[in-house]
């Protein structure tokens, strides 16, 4: 058994490698010991990890703002969730990083934030209360900047700042939610995290209209670092001008951030019991849906292939959204499946997009003819991800977005207290509509890539070999295997999400 101060390894060891490759010359100036020190500190950190995994409930107190507002990190089974599928992408990302940053400038920069920004992704996953979250969903925030203005273009310096007034946009409508509910949580709480929330009922009464606004101004807020509309602008500009690897966890794991505080504010802090069938709880769901579809129609129309796959997330991330927003069992073991099977997808992707652009300067989608006879490893990667985006078996996307159709199906209707009956089915009507979309915009690459047909005089085409070096197809080729095999073998994952809603007492009706 471990104690509670082993909380801190995980949080800790990036952030102080992090500052030691920053800040010690020697260490990050040289390509030939910085690129071990931070594969090294990855796994490490991965590592680290097992011993939480095994371990029961840990809580560890960091200090107290006040007697009713400590700041103090707790593990449960949806932190441990989180955070191994961040460790793990964050990794992969990091080998794929050295080939891909190799003639790239201030490299010692870009892995001090990069390890640094793991470090607070992994006090994030653990935290007990909103207050530790939004701590660290801050400091999140601030580290992040410096990857996405890395190439310091014009673009890019733009790209960063738009990303930060976004966020700060929305952690100012979290805050706010958070100063609205404050009168009406319960004194012993500390503002933790716990099943069914920690709203006082008895202070709650007569002032549940004050409650569903602060609710929803969360979810708005958090939804913006998910890329919800209508804050959702940041990320199809702060996509593409980022580094490939910063793109893959900015889309992979950093969206995944606002998911989690979408479900620890509705299912851990202020309960599904406010929420159920008010105009909160519809709207909430509507916006997830819109985003939904026009995300994918936005990729559709894109021929820039970066920011084809950033609208994409714009409208897959949604799906985790509209899963949570169900507030049945089924929707949300279909959301946290789509966690998983949309890092481990579009980390492929935007990692093969950066592949391409790395080995043959080419970014539109419209000049990707032959491309798969010219990079076919990485082009099978691409399409193996492609399958699972757009929902095929064996995919992990099939399973997660069956999920969620079961899911919409079986939610609560007008009948039952909760949204009006058309959202069963509208909402597989939209996902339908959008999986369609997205074989449109990402199975036509992979048809351009491998069957470019013959040359203006009907001559067969020659392509050259482009493939990149084994620091690229190693992460590639192991995120896109681990797409499949968790879609032919998910019943790990089911169970683990079914302990969670039964932990969290979510039930068949919705209410904790």
């Amino acid at each position: 058994m471990i104690g509670s101060w082993y909380l801190l390894v995980p949080v800790l060891l990036p952030v102080l490698s992090g500052l030691l490759v920053g800040l010690w010359k020697g260490l990050g100036d040289a390509d030939r010991r910085r690129n071990p020190f931070t594969l090294a500190v990855l796994l490490l950190n991965a590592a680290t990890l097992v011993p939480v995994f095994l371990s029961g409930d840990l809580t560890l107190e960091l200090f107290r703002f006040s007697d009713a507002l400590p700041v103090f990190l707790r593990v449960d089974d949806t932190g441990r969730f989180f955070a191994g599928v961040m460790a793990l992408l964050w990794a992969a990302a990091g080998l794929y990083s050295f080939e891909y940053m190799e003639h790239a400038g201030a490299r010692r920069r870009f892995y001090s934030f990069y390890l640094l920004s793991l470090g607070v992704l992994m006090g994030l996953c653990f935290a007990g209360s909103l207050i530790t979250y939004y701590m660290f969903y801050e400091m999140m925030t601030l580290l992040t900047v410096p990857l996405v203005m890395h190439e310091m273009t014009p673009e890019a310096v733009a790209a960063g700042i738009k990303y930060l007034i976004y966020s700060v946009l929305g952690a100012s409508l979290v805050l706010l939610g958070v100063f609205l509910l404050s009168p009406y949580v319960r004194e012993d709480s500390g503002f933790g995290f716990e099943a069914g929330g920690v709203l006082d009922a008895a202070k709650l009464a007569g002032h549940e209209g004050t409650a569903r606004t602060a609710v929803f101004l969360m979810l708005v807020g958090f939804g913006t670092k998910a890329g919800m509309f209508p804050l959702h602008g940041w990320l199809p500009t702060a996509h593409p001008v980022a580094p490939a690897p910063a793109s893959a966890v900015l889309s992979g794991i950093i969206t995944k951030a606002g998911v989690l505080g979408v479900f620890r504010t509705v299912y851990c802090f202020a309960g599904t019991g406010i929420l159920m069938g008010s105009w909160a709880h519809i709207a909430w769901m509507s916006l997830t849906l819109f985003t939904v579809f026009m995300g994918s129609m936005l990729a559709y129309r894109e021929d820039l292939l970066k920011k084809r796959l950033a609208w994409s997330s714009v409208s897959q991330v949604s799906y985790v959204l509209f899963g949570l927003s169900t507030l049945h069992p089924l929707g949300v073991t279909g959301a946290l499946l789509h966690v998983a099977a949309h890092a481990l997808i579009k980390n492929t992707l935007f990692m093969s997009a950066g592949a391409i652009i790395h080995q043959t300067g080419k970014t539109r989608v419209s000049e990707l003819k032959g491309i798969g006879k010219e990079m076919p490893a990485v082009m099978w990667c691409f399409t193996i991800a492609s399958v699972g985006l757009v929902g095929i078996p064996p995919c992990l996307g099939f399973v997660s977005k069956w999920y969620l159709a079961q899911g919409a199906l079986a939610m609560n209707t007008t009948a039952l207290g909760g949204v009006p009956d058309f959202f069963a089915w509208l909402a597989p009507a939209v996902l339908l509509i959008s999986a369609l979309l997205t074989a449109g915009y990402l199975l036509t690459v992979m048809v351009k890539g491998f069957f470019p047909g013959v040359g203006a005089d009907e001559t067969p085409l020659r392509f050259e070999k482009k493939e990149p070096g084994w620091r690229m197809l190693v992460p590639l080729t192991v995120l896109a295997v681990l797409s499949v095999a968790l879609g032919l073998l998910p019943g790990g994952l089911i169970d683990l999400f079914g302990n969670i809603a039964n932990a969290l007492g979510i039930l068949p009706g919705g209410v904790l």
